[in-house]
């Protein structure tokens, strides 16, 4: 519009409103409990607002003639969403009946027992998996809530009807972890288990496709080398996906399709999703949430510190580790060049070989070899190393219970749900841990508002919605966006009462007006395709 008077604009958007098809696509009792004007009254007051309407009610789009678009707009994403989940049921899975042995069999050798919150997630699954069309669950937990016994009774009860279980994860560091711990939970009720990844010999991965062809393997573990054409399975019942937000749409509907019928697919992820965007973009999914950290784990004290201050911190470093505890020294986010990234680890590694020539170091960052990246990550959880210099390759599931402090450098740098990710890698013990945000220079305001959630908070659903405050959706959703449109005018927080009332009326419209739900779409949706998530 870049030249045009008022004028013209003006003449435009009369013949525009003139030309435009305004009728109501809903039923009038839609909109009769929320006092909302029509679609037609509302288009033509935001385009020729009365002389007397309240400016920054206007401009904070809060007028009821705002309110009415943002619902509009709400309730056919609903709409959108909600068809889609419908279309799964229609969709034929293999029933698994409840585990009369294994799980028993496994709870029994824990050394722990499961928390409420637990019980009640694993049993929601369960239910899923005894019905005839696809699970596509959401499992959320924060950081050490327990998420992978739940995913391993859901295995167990597809390996005693039979068939086979794939559990993915998005780096070698976490799915080897996973491996080992499979490994340890499941080789004495003897289940054979196949690991998969990019980097295995060829020997290795040879033998472990015709494990996974024959069925000899009942799960496999792995990275993305899981969906590769080369992989087959004889008869995959459940698709685990971890941190699923990390594969893009193609990646984990490629895992979906080596299953015949349609596996069952849960999604894990440690990055809690706020309840405003769990209510809107994942209304294709069920939702599980494990919302009860286990017993007996020491909580994080978050300390905010000048890098002025950093002698102080390094003889912090010095005093944990001396007193046989581990630390991490987390290097700092460079997304501009992923070489000064690599050079600023390799330095800081050098720095403090020389700070702590009484203490064992390693390094790991991610352009190292898998191979390498897990030695020394084998080194650090048997203790050999005290202090792991590391960049956020260990952001997500790295598992040492006695490594109690963490120092991350240019804390200001990163996004919250990363610093509440990273700090989850202390605490994992008894011993009193503590994580240490080093900051520089003046800090900017959003950089201010973000250290101050974390340092109040160690509720990953507290600091996901104030993520979502401070970013708004599209960051957040990243990956998970891939065929997800955006909201245009309705703002999650501010119209929440819509949103719920757009959530509790979606079933029954696509049930009772289904031609008036596809003329609603078609206005509201047309462009953007439908709402998939795999």
């Amino acid at each position: 519009v870049a030249g045009l008077g008022q004028a013209s604009l003006r003449k435009a958007i009369r013949i525009a409103l003139q030309q435009a098809d305004m009728h109501e696509t809903l039923p009038a009792q839609v909109y009769a409990n929320l006092d909302l004007p029509s679609f037609k009254a509302s288009l033509i007051a935001l385009h020729h607002p009365s002389p007397d309407v309240n400016l920054r009610a206007l401009d904070n789009k809060t007028t009821v003639h705002w309110r009415r678009l943002a619902f509009d707009e709400l309730l056919a994403q609903q709409l959108s969403m909600r068809k889609h989940y419908a279309r799964r049921r229609s969709v034929s899975a293999p029933k698994f009946k409840p585990s009369k042995q294994l799980v028993s069999a496994l709870l029994k050798s824990l050394p722990f027992a499961l928390t409420s919150a637990q019980q009640k997630v694993a049993l929601e699954i369960e239910r899923d998996l005894t019905q005839a069309h696809p699970m596509q669950r959401l499992l959320q937990g924060d950081v050490g809530s327990g998420k992978t016994i739940v995913a391993c009774m859901a295995a167990l009860q597809c390996m005693e009807n039979g068939w086979q279980v794939a559990l993915m994860a998005p780096t070698e560091i976490l799915a080897e972890q996973h491996y080992r711990k499979m490994l340890s939970w499941l080789m004495p009720l003897n289940i054979k288990i196949a690991w998969l990844t990019g980097s295995q010999n060829k020997k290795d991965r040879e033998a472990a496709l015709q494990s996974i062809a024959s069925g000899e393997a009942r799960l496999v573990v792995g990275t993305h080398a899981l969906f590769q054409e080369a992989v087959r399975f004889k008869n995959l019942g459940l698709a685990i996906i971890d941190e699923q937000h990390r594969f893009g749409v193609h990646q984990r509907l490629a895992l979906r399709q080596k299953g015949q019928p349609e596996p069952h697919q849960l999604m894990m992820s440690a990055t809690p999703i706020p309840r405003t965007l769990s209510m809107s973009y994942y209304a294709d999914l069920d939702v599980s949430v494990i919302d009860e950290l286990p017993p007996g784990r020491s909580p994080i004290v978050t300390k905010i510190v000048s890098d002025a201050r950093r002698d102080e911190i390094l003889q912090r470093v010095r005093e944990a580790c001396l007193q046989g505890n581990q630390a991490y020294w987390v290097c700092p986010l460079i997304e501009e060049s992923e070489a000064l990234q690599l050079a600023t680890a390799n330095d800081t590694y050098t720095l403090m070989q020389d700070e702590f020539p009484e203490l064992k170091v390693g390094l790991v960052h991610g352009r190292m070899k898998p191979s390498e990246k897990q030695a020394v990550m084998a080194e650090f959880s048997a203790g050999h190393l005290q202090l792991l210099v590391a960049t956020t390759v260990i952001e997500v599931g790295v598992d040492v219970p006695n490594a109690s402090l963490m120092v991350i450098e240019h804390a200001e740098r990163m996004g919250l749900s990363q610093l509440h990710q990273l700090r989850g890698r202390v605490g994992r013990g008894s011993a009193k841990s503590a994580c240490i945000l080093l900051y520089q220079n003046k800090l900017s305001d959003t950089a201010r508002a973000r250290l101050k959630v974390i340092y109040e908070s160690n509720d990953g659903f507290v600091i996901a919605q104030a993520d979502l405050q401070i970013r708004g959706p599209g960051e957040l959703l990243g990956v998970r966006q891939s065929g997800v449109p955006m909201l245009k005018i309705a703002d999650l927080e501010r119209d929440v009462d819509l949103l719920e009332a757009a959530k509790t009326m979606a079933d029954s419209l696509l049930k009772n007006y289904p031609t008036e739900v596809e003329q609603h779409l078609e206005r509201w949706m047309s462009s953007a395709g439908e709402l998939v998530k795999v």
